[in-house]
């Protein structure tokens, strides 16, 4: 998901800086409207001129999650915001760093100002100084690459690396049939889309129409983020070992209709649509397309924290079976590649325990092809806290495909100290105490084929 949809914040800094960015200036934007994808994601972007600084040559960029970027709840995934100001604080086109002095005091200023600030505004801003310096180190080396090629070969493997990718994505186009899903989401909102090929052309038109009109929660998908999940599900599709990059998406015309939750406008809140609907947009392709199975179809978004500490995570499940492979256990799939941190770490970090992460059995759909199998996920509280809970299909199934059976339903429940337990909804959030332990089923893969008597 970052790295698909970061091409969609440069082109926004690009479009609207222009003559007007110089040597030593850095943005950053997480605005959902312009090239962002939610407010946690955040985007460094530095120009890069030439030694005289007259030519703007390029623009490195870098994306991280932010822990912590305001909000209603702690850990900025709040699971009711229905408006981007309940989300956090807007980098909208922000001039982070001008001619090579850090605007801190500024940043600091919009980080603990609106009405849902920063919890933690220093490590915000150790963030950023982490992502200019990363942005740095590409500088290095591309002034190290053009030291040693020259500017002319470098502008040319570069345009060869997007040029092959364009013709490795028309390759596969050619062997497509059209096709089309509509994908119901746990919230009831439906994603649908039609894939019509031009062989002759070596393209297709992807067309989003019919799908849900912009929603009153947080569903709603930033078009950058319909674009990562079509250039990642093209980009697979793919067997040459080639670099993400869009010339992928060259070969494919893409229609979103505006106004609809995949394309949604001011004030419309998006902190799920950036984890989840970017999910359900990758089943609806895979669907239409006639692929494979369907993986988790969420990213199982967990967060908790209060005003001392706040932490994410993502929680792994089942990928789904295709013709000739099983679906693999305890995976991260499509859209979410986020490692977990290790169990010593956090709970030296943070108020909590491990009490378990194991494979959940049986989870899988059956079919020829196995759908992989979620996990059990247990946290266990030693201090009141808030969790926030972003996660999928734990109402409607991941679906099997040619004759297999969905995946199991996930679950999230949390069992209290004393002994009774709270079911949760897919997207909820609730007050836990010490020793409450928050449990999360994760569903698993989808099936593929009919599965043998």
């Amino acid at each position: 998901m970052h790295l698909g949809s970061m091409g969609e914040s440069i082109k926004e800094v690009l479009r609207r800086n222009g003559d007007a960015m110089r040597p030593g200036d850095v943005y950053a934007i997480n605005d959902p409207y312009h090239g962002g994808t939610h407010l946690p994601d955040v985007t460094v972007v530095t120009p890069v001129f030439d030694e005289p600084g007259e030519h703007l040559l390029f623009l490195v960029a870098s994306r991280g999650h932010h822990a912590e970027i305001g909000g209603i709840t702690p850990g900025s995934m709040p699971a009711f915001s229905r408006t981007i100001e309940e989300e956090g604080v807007l980098f909208d086109n922000w001039l982070l760093v001008r001619e090579g002095a850090l605007r801190e005091r500024e940043t600091r200023e919009l980080l603990t100002a609106g009405p849902y600030p920063s919890r933690a505004p220093d490590a915000n801003l150790a963030d950023l100084h982490a992502q200019i310096a990363a942005n740095e180190k590409g500088i290095q080396e591309l002034r190290r690459m053009i030291g040693q090629f020259g500017l002319d070969v470098v502008h040319a493997y570069m345009r060869h690396v997007q040029d092959n990718a364009e013709e490795s994505v028309r390759r596969i186009v050619g062997a497509l049939r059209d096709g089309s899903y509509r994908y119901e989401t746990d919230g009831g909102a439906v994603i649908h889309v039609a894939v019509t090929v031009d062989r002759a052309g070596r393209g297709a038109v992807l067309d989003f129409a019919g799908t849900s009109p912009q929603q009153p929660g947080n569903a709603n998908a930033p078009s950058s983020v319909v674009m990562a999940a079509v250039l990642y599900v093209f980009r697979t599709l793919v067997a040459e070992d080639i670099p993400l990059n869009s010339g992928c998406l060259k070969p494919l015309e893409v229609r979103i209709p505006e106004g609809s939750m995949l394309a949604p406008v001011y004030p419309a809140a998006t902190v799920a649509g950036n984890v989840e609907t970017s999910q359900a947009v990758t089943g609806a392709l895979y669907a239409a397309l006639g692929v494979q199975a369907e993986g988790s179809g969420t990213m199982n978004n967990v967060t908790f924290g209060n005003d001392r500490v706040q932490y994410y995570e993502t929680v792994a499940s089942g990928s789904g079976a295709g013709d000739g492979f099983d679906g693999a256990d305890a995976v991260q799939t499509h859209m979410t590649n986020s490692r977990l941190t290790d169990p010593e770490v956090l709970e030296w970090r943070y108020p909590v325990r491990v009490e378990s992460f194991e494979v959940r059995r049986d989870s899988g759909g059956r079919g020829h092809w196995r759908g992989g199998h979620g996990v059990t996920r247990r946290i266990r509280f030693l201090e009141p806290m808030t969790v926030a809970l972003l996660t999928g299909h734990r109402r409607v199934a991941p679906y099997g495909m040619a004759g297999g059976t969905p995946g199991a339903l996930g679950a999230n429940l949390i069992e209290r100290a004393d002994g009774s337990v709270d079911r949760l909804a897919g997207c909820d959030a609730a007050d836990v105490g010490p020793d409450d332990v928050l449990v999360v089923h994760t569903p698993g893969g989808g099936g593929y084929g009919p599965a043998p008597d």
